[in-house]
Formats: structure tokens, sequence, C-alpha cells
């Protein structure tokens, strides 16, 4: 497994990380037996950065992670802020510091390597106050880094502004490609370790799904379809799912011959030397073998590259909803 740089943390993670929000349930049931059975596959294939929160099923990801053997590189990166304790208005430095305890806890973990306010309101983190106390649980041991998780290259901004930020997790994909250029290197300017979130647009550049297709009830992509839970950038990158199938179609044609499209959407995103590290959620085992094989990929050719950013300009980026 090829590994890069985590920004300023120095830590080499994996190019292809794991998501864990699944383990938590919430897009439908997994039973332990499926859950380890993902670990091991993590373990297997050198797969060292996994990425969970506390909210992910109330702390079972968390918790399941925190019971299974890990490889000794292995780094788990957790979230904060989205837990009802919090958010939207609650949040105190005492407040943070519990969210925090708990999930140290559940991981099985006197420090949590990296903590990551998650998706937190853009007035918190203009008010700023949430750097300063994190900045005191780093000072204590509690937490040996920390970043954030954001929906908006605004909100990546304000992030970017505090030295002590050592992590930006994005929304970054062929379906969501305003980062190239307005953000990516300004975080590398200041050592920034970039995670990638929703890199297949929430299965959607897996070219699986067509117009019919359906959602567990439990499934974001069934009751934040439009945004109504939270932001409607977090599912199918803001684009509408049944454009977003009919752009799937679109973009095969610009597929190079013998390469899966997620496998392809992965290499474009690996293809942009400030990502740190992808991290996909995954349902089953083989699922994150198809993902790990992208890293085997060559580069992109450079027209394609420039194909892809001329047709997310004229073809993709009119459809998105919500701030970018």
């Amino acid at each position: 497994m090829n590994r890069r740089r985590l920004g300023k943390t120095g830590y080499m993670v994996s190019e292809i990380g794991l998501g864990c929000w699944q383990l938590g349930g919430d897009f439908g049931p997994v039973g332990d037996e499926t859950a380890s059975a993902i670990l091991d596959a993590a373990n297997r294939l050198g797969v060292n950065f996994w990425d969970t929160a506390d909210v992910y099923g109330g702390g079972l990801s968390e918790s399941r992670i925190g019971a299974h053997s890990k490889n000794p590189d292995v780094l788990v990166a957790t979230k904060l802020g989205r837990s009802g304790t919090l958010y939207p208005d609650k949040y105190t430095k005492a407040g943070v510091r519990e969210s925090l305890e708990g999930s140290a806890k559940r991981l099985g973990v006197e420090t949590l390597y990296l903590a990551q306010l998650h998706c937190v309101p853009i007035d918190v983190i203009r008010d700023g106050a949430i750097f300063n106390w994190m900045d005191d649980l780093q000072q204590a041991g509690l937490v040996r880094f920390y970043g954030a998780s954001v929906e908006t290259i605004e909100q990546a901004m304000i992030c970017l502004a505090h030295e002590n930020v050592s992590t930006l997790q994005i929304i970054f994909n062929i379906f969501r490609q305003d980062h190239a250029e307005k953000l990516l290197p300004i975080a590398a300017d200041k050592d920034v370790g970039i995670i990638v979130r929703l890199p297949l647009a929430s299965g959607l550049l897996s070219g699986k799904f067509g117009r019919d297709t359906q959602f567990s009830a439990q499934d974001h992509r069934n009751y934040n379809r439009d945004g109504q839970a939270f932001s409607v950038g977090e599912t199918f990158s803001g684009i509408p799912f049944e454009k977003g199938v009919e752009l799937v179609e679109e973009l095969k044609g610009k597929v190079p011959a013998d390469v899966p499209l997620a496998q392809m959407a992965l290499r474009w995103i690996l293809d942009h030397p400030a990502v740190s590290t992808i991290i996909a959620g995954v349902s089953r085992p083989a699922q994150l073998e198809d993902n790990v094989a992208a890293t085997r990929l060559a580069p992109l050719p450079e027209a394609t590259m420039a194909d892809l950013a001329s047709w997310y300009t004229q073809r993709v980026r009119p459809q998105v909803r919500g701030e970018i």
C-alpha cells in the first residue's frame, strides 16, 4: 500500500483509508461478524487510516474499533461536535472535553491521535473559541493532533487560519472539483493534511445506481436526499439523484478501457498530490479490496484530467445544490 504524509502530523497514512460510519449501523444493520471482517480486511490490506465519529451508531462504531485488534501502525481518527450534547448551539469547553473523553474510553486509549471537529456550525468556527479549547486539550494530552471535517471552502479557509489545525476533511471528487484550485494549494503551503470523504459521491460514481435504485430508511441517501436532515452537499455531492445518474452515464464514456468507473474516480483524487488519504465506507471486505486496487493504476493522462475539469465546469457544476 502506498503511503503519504498526513500534513504536520508527520504520520504516514495509506492512500486508501477506511470510513467507519457504516460500522455504526447508520446505513442499515451491520452485524458484528461483518464489521469484524471489514476491519480484518483493512489490517490485511495495509489500510492504516480508520475514520470514525462519536455519533456513528451512538458510539457503536468507536466501540467496535476499540475492541478490534489492529496493526501497530493503524491511526484511528475520530470526530466530535455533532452529538446532541453539543450541536447545534451548546458548545462549551467542558462539553468538548467530555465528548473527547467518551471517544477515548470507547476506543480504549488515553490519548486520541487525531480528533476532528465534525461539521460544526460556521458561526462556531468563526467565533474561534473552540480552537482555543482544542489547543488546551492538546496541551493537556487528551489529543495529540486535531483537525476539522468541513462542508464548504469557506469553512475550510476559516480553519486554515488556525495554526494548530493539522488536517482538513473535505468533500472532493469528480462531481465536486472546486477544491483543486481554491483550497488544496493553500493547505499544502500550510502543511495541512487533506482527508477526502465522499470520494464516490455517496456511491453515484460507482456507476451501479439506476434511476429506480432504492435506499433503506436509515440511509442518508434516502432521508437526506434533498438536504432534509443536514447539508445537501453531504449526499450525492449536492446533485439531484436522477441528474447524477444521468451524468454518470456521460462520465462512463470518459473512462479508460478496462478500468472500473469507481477506481478511476479514486485515481482522479489520488492524482492531486495535496491529498493525503481517501476514506470510503464499505459494506463488504471485497469493496475495500476494489478501492485499494485504484492505488495500483497509473496516473490519469493530463488530457483526461483536463477533459474532466472542463466537463465538470460545463455539465456538473451547474447542478450542484448548496454552498461549495
